[in-house]
C-alpha cells in the first residue's frame, strides 16, 4: 500500500471515530427528545382539560353578562385566551419534538449503516504500523464529522423561538384586541358612551400592535436589506435595539457604503442581532458599538461591549449546555462557510469585542443600480 493511500485511510479511520462519537451523541439526543416529548404531551391533556373548564366558564359568563363587572370578564376573557394560547404552543412545541426526533432517527439509521460500511477496515494501530514502514505521512487535520445533526437541531430551535415569539407578541397583542373589542360590542347595548371611548382606546390599541407586529416582522426579515441593503438596515436596526433596551449603542460605517452578496449581508446582520442580545441578555453591557468597514475585498464588522464578559474556550465547548454559545458556534459556522474568519476577544470581567471578515463580491450601489 502506497504511503498516499494509508493516509488517506488514516484519515478516514479519524472521520470513522468523530461518527462513532457523533453517534453516541444523536443517540442521547433522542432519549432526551423522548422524555421531553412524553412531558409535553401530558402538559398538552392537563391544558386540554383546563382549556376545557375555561370554555365551560366564559358560557356561563356570557349567559349572565350583567352579573359580571368589567374587570371580572377582562380577567375570565384574558384567563381563556391565554389557556388557549398555552395549548396551541405546547401542542406546536410536541409537533416540532416528534418531525425532530423523525430527522434525528432517520440520521442515526445513516451513521449506523455507514459505521457497518467500514467496520472492516484496519484499526488506527494497523495503519500506524503499516505507516512506519513507508516514513512519515504529511499531516492532516482531523475530519470534521457530520454537521447536519446541527443544522437539524439550529432550525427546530429556530422554530421554537418564532413560536415563542410569536406568542409573547403578536398573538398576545391580537388576542387583547380581539378582548377589547369584544367589550366594546358588548357595551354598545347598555352603555354608548362608553362604548365610544373604548372604542377610541381600542384604535389607539390597534396603532400600537400595528407598530409591534412592523417591528417582529424587521426582526425576522427586514425587507429594506434587499432593497436598500446592509448599512441602512443596521443602521435602522441599531436605532430601534437602542430605543427598545434604553442602553446606548453607536453605529459607526466605514468606507464606502456599497451592496455585497446577498449571503454576506444577511450573515452579517444575524450576526449584529446574535451579539447585540447576546451582550444585553447574558452581558448585562450598557454600552455598545457596532462598525461595519466595507472595502473593496472584504467586509469588517467589528461588535464590542462593556459586559460582564466570558470565557470563550469554555462557551464554545459547551455549546450544547450554553444557548449564548450555540449561537456563537453556529454564527462561527456561518461565517466560515462564506470563507470569513471571526475572532471573540473577551474575558470574564472585561467586556467582549467580536470581529468578523468575510471576502465579498462587490455589487452596484443603490444609487448606480437606479
Amino acid at each position: 500500500m502506497t504511503n498516499k493511500n494509508t493516509d488517506f485511510l488514516v484519515r478516514l479511520q479519524e472521520f470513522i471515530e468523530d461518527s462513532e462519537s457523533e453517534h453516541q451523541r444523536v443517540q442521547q439526543e433522542l432519549r432526551e427528545i423522548d422524555l421531553l416529548i412524553r412531558q409535553s404531551t401530558a402538559e398538552v391533556e392537563r391544558l386540554s382539560q383546563r382549556t376545557s373548564q375555561m370554555r365551560t366558564k366564559v358560557a356561563a359568563m356570557e349567559t349572565n353578562l350583567d352579573d359580571y363587572a368589567r374587570s371580572e370578564i377582562k380577567s375570565i376573557y384574558n384567563a381563556d385566551r391565554e389557556s388557549q394560547l398555552r395549548l396551541a404552543m405546547i401542542r406546536n412545541q410536541v409537533d416540532q419534538l416528534q418531525n425532530k426526533q423523525r430527522n434525528m432517527e432517520k440520521y442515526v439509521q445513516e451513521l449506523q449503516r455507514f459505521l457497518d460500511l467500514t467496520q472492516h477496515l484496519p484499526s488506527r494501530e494497523e495503519l500506524a504500523t503499516q505507516q512506519s514502514s513507508l516514513g512519515e505521512p504529511r499531516k492532516s487535520g482531523a475530519a470534521g464529522g457530520f454537521s447536519m445533526a446541527r443544522v437539524i437541531e439550529a432550525q427546530e430551535d429556530e422554530r421554537f423561538n418564532l413560536a415563542r415569539l410569536l406568542h409573547d407578541g403578536p398573538a398576545q397583542s391580537l388576542s387583547n384586541l380581539i378582548l377589547n373589542a369584544e367589550i366594546v360590542e358588548r357595551l354598545f347595548d347598555s352603555d354608548s358612551s362608553r362604548a365610544r371611548q373604548e372604542l377610541s382606546n381600542l384604535k389607539s390599541f390597534s396603532n400600537s400592535t400595528f407598530q409591534k407586529v412592523r417591528d417582529f416582522i424587521f426582526e425576522l426579515r427586514p425587507m429594506m436589506l434587499d432593497d436598500l441593503g446592509l448599512s441602512p438596515t443596521l443602521r435602522r436596526y441599531v436605532a430601534s435595539f437602542e430605543e427598545r433596551n434604553g442602553i446606548n449603542v453607536h453605529y459607526q460605517l466605514i468606507g464606502q457604503e456599497q451592496r455585497v452578496i446577498p449571503a454576506v449581508e444577511i450573515t452579517l446582520f444575524r450576526a449584529v442581532q446574535e451579539l447585540l442580545s447576546n451582550a444585553v441578555r447574558h452581558a448585562h453591557a450598557t454600552h455598545l458599538q457596532v462598525g461595519l468597514d466595507m472595502q473593496s475585498e472584504k467586509t469588517i464588522l467589528v461588535v464590542e461591549d462593556n459586559g460582564s464578559g466570558f470565557d470563550v474556550n469554555a462557551a464554545l465547548a459547551n455549546r450544547n449546555r450554553e444557548k449564548q454559545s450555540v449561537g456563537l458556534a453556529a454564527l462561527r459556522e456561518r461565517v466560515e462557510t462564506l470563507g470569513g474568519d471571526i475572532s471573540f476577544d473577551s474575558a470574564v470581567g472585561r467586556g467582549t469585542r467580536v470581529a468578523i471578515s468575510i471576502p465579498i463580491e462587490a455589487a452596484p450601489t443603490p444609487q448606480a443600480a437606479a
